[in-house]
């Protein structure tokens, strides 16, 4: 895949309780106001690939030079997952991921093919 075929990104915000959220929900409240995001479900327990508690803002490319340094400065204490939409998932959740803050372990189980 070439970079300019990449069309959107997908950043996560992690957090492992009540006081987390409503971080979470200030920083994506905050992120919507200013740039066209699509803020996804807050989950309070573990979805998809994901170890903790997230949000997910999906956002398009062009956007990625203004969302991604903006979430290095508003993130506070949340750690960033973010990465590509390139329609490889275990791309996108390996070799395609970046970090704000702590990385964490990810369960890429469900990416990797059946035997």
């Amino acid at each position: 895949m070439r970079v300019d075929e990449i069309k959107e990104y997908h950043a996560h915000l992690y957090y492992d309780d009540q006081a987390g959220l409503e971080i979470a929900q200030h920083i994506a409240q905050q992120l919507a106001e200013l740039y066209e995001v699509q803020v996804g479900r807050f989950h309070q327990k573990k979805v998809g690939p994901h170890p903790m508690w997230s949000v997910q803002i999906r956002f398009s490319a062009h956007l990625f030079d203004r969302v991604i340094p903006w979430l290095m400065y508003h993130r506070q204490n949340l750690d960033v997952l973010f990465h590509p939409l390139s329609g490889d998932e275990l791309f996108d959740h390996t070799q395609g991921a970046s970090w704000l803050g702590n990385s964490h372990t990810l369960n890429i189980s469900q990416f990797l093919p059946k035997i």
